[in-house]
């Protein structure tokens, strides 16, 4: 069974190899991060350390990266959301069982009440995966914030979220 795990600097050479082996793949539908990302990758445990991003990783049985799952500008109880999985393992539900558990973890581990995730137009399957895991949109993004594409925010209020969750677990129990 798959695993989410936070990011240490152990495993950025693993995730850094994710991320190469499946750039042309993650190109087609979202904007390309381009060769800086790749050259400041070793900063990003400090960025973690530092309180304004967790960074995830789901993990394989064999130790191999399926997906990176991140909040990131964590601010006053609201993060944004950024997640990608491997090719071979896309459209499967993958995604949006880990995002569910990503919003989870975003109450107990690092208390926040609302996610926010972005997506350009083009790339339905992260529209359906958020839409899945309790999203609504919001509005447009800046196509700046999307390397010049068009797109929509969509957001998530986690504690009216986990509070209607806990409730209906409640009314399952007492069935």
């Amino acid at each position: 069974m798959p695993e989410l795990r936070r990011l240490d600097a152990g495993h950025a050479p693993a995730v850094l190899a994710f991320e190469l082996a499946n750039r042309a793949y993650f190109a087609a539908s979202v904007p390309d991060r381009g060769d800086a990302f790749f050259d400041r990758f070793g900063a990003l445990p400090a960025e973690q350390d530092a309180g304004v991003c967790a960074f995830h990783m789901l993990v394989a049985e064999d130790g191999s990266v399926l997906g990176r799952f991140n909040l990131v500008d964590i601010e006053d109880q609201t993060a944004e959301l950024g997640y990608r999985v491997a090719q071979h393992v896309a459209g499967r539900g993958v995604a949006t069982a880990t995002v569910r558990e990503l919003c989870r973890l975003a109450v107990s581990a690092y208390g926040l009440r609302t996610l926010r995730a972005a997506t350009v137009h083009r790339n339905v399957a992260s529209q359906r995966v958020l839409v899945k895991a309790g999203f609504v949109p919001v509005g447009p993004v800046d196509p700046a914030h999307m390397g010049g594409k068009a797109g929509t925010w969509y957001q998530r209020d986690l504690v009216d979220t986990a509070a209607s969750e806990d409730q209906r677990g409640e009314r399952r129990r007492s069935r």
